[in-house]
């Protein structure tokens, strides 16, 4: 254990308080210490029971407490709590406290639930060509009228019956080359004409889509949707009920949508949010640096020089 800065006995000062205390006695030692007599006194008693082993330093943690617990009731409490046995419960069974039982899962990690729960591995994947797979999905946006409570700040300061608009976004599975269309719902007429425009943007690019993956929204479960894919020959899947990690890549995107586009500055009504979303879509896909593409925009994952078609 150190001695703080302050300190005014050291080990060596505390040997010099002894030999003082035997020449000039007790008071005066301590007073030329700069010290107190009751500490002068506990070195001093410290130095005759112990020597000058007595005059070390000791911890300042106590040498038993109450709630200290022995290995085997601490393997006990952690059994019952890996049998996901409440906290309350395990205390009653074991006769301890509830904040002891609390504080040592605390320490094992234990505290929640969820902990017991074996994690489930991240499983990534990436189609080796463009168009090999589309993912699909739907953001609702809050319709601008003008700049209300996310620029004020001010909750109350908001625009009764503005009503919604729709993002439709696709997003392909190797290049990360975006698309983007606003529209008023997300029925399955919307997602139709969305999946038919996102078609013919990619073939501009010299992408031909094959597979297209969405969740399992009313939309994309509609027959007009199916008869749709099965007429442009693709093949639809399903993301597993609620899990979006398996769109992972459209769920991105959109936040990053969210954040450097729709949300990215103040906007006076969603006809000019509207109306900047190519010159986004551009930046994106030509110029934005992409970390899964070792920092490349997504056109240089296309085939040929796209980015005429890109800025277009």
């Amino acid at each position: 254990m150190n001695s703080h800065k302050n300190a005014r006995l050291t080990f060596e000062g505390r040997k010099l308080l002894v030999e003082r205390i035997a020449v000039m006695g007790l008071m005066p030692a301590a007073e030329a210490a700069g010290i107190s007599a009751r500490t002068a006194r506990k070195w001093l008693k410290r130095f005759v029971e112990q020597g000058e082993q007595g005059l070390q330093d000791r911890s300042s943690r106590p040498v038993r407490t109450r709630t200290s617990l022995d290995e085997r009731l601490c393997e006990r409490i952690e059994q019952l709590r890996r049998l996901r046995m409440p906290m309350r419960r395990i205390a009653a069974v074991v006769g301890l406290s509830v904040a002891t039982v609390c504080r040592l899962l605390g320490r094992l990690g234990l505290s929640s639930l969820k902990a017991l729960e074996p994690a489930v591995a991240v499983v990534r994947y990436e189609h080796e060509a463009p168009g090999e797979l589309l993912h699909m999905d739907t953001k609702k946006l809050g319709r601008i009228v003008r700049p209300s409570h996310r620029v004020t700040g001010d909750r109350r300061d908001s625009v009764e019956g503005a009503g919604w608009e729709f993002a439709h976004v696709a997003i392909d599975d190797h290049s990360r080359a975006s698309f983007v269309q606003m529209h008023d719902d997300e029925r399955k007429g919307s997602a139709v004409a969305f999946l038919q425009a996102a078609v013919a943007h990619y073939a501009t690019l010299g992408v031909t889509i094959k597979r297209l993956i969405t969740d399992n929204g009313s939309a994309y479960r509609s027959r007009l949707f199916a008869k749709t894919c099965q007429a442009l020959g693709i093949k639809h899947t399903f993301t597993r009920p609620y899990r979006p990690q398996t769109n992972g890549k459209a769920e991105r995107f959109i936040q990053t949508c969210l954040r450097e586009w729709a949300y990215g500055r103040t906007w006076a009504n969603s006809a000019e949010r509207t109306a900047w979303l190519p010159a986004f879509l551009n930046f994106y896909n030509a110029r934005r640096p992409h970390s899964a593409l070792g920092y490349k925009p997504p056109a240089s994952r296309l085939g040929g020089n796209n980015l005429l078609q890109l800025n277009t």
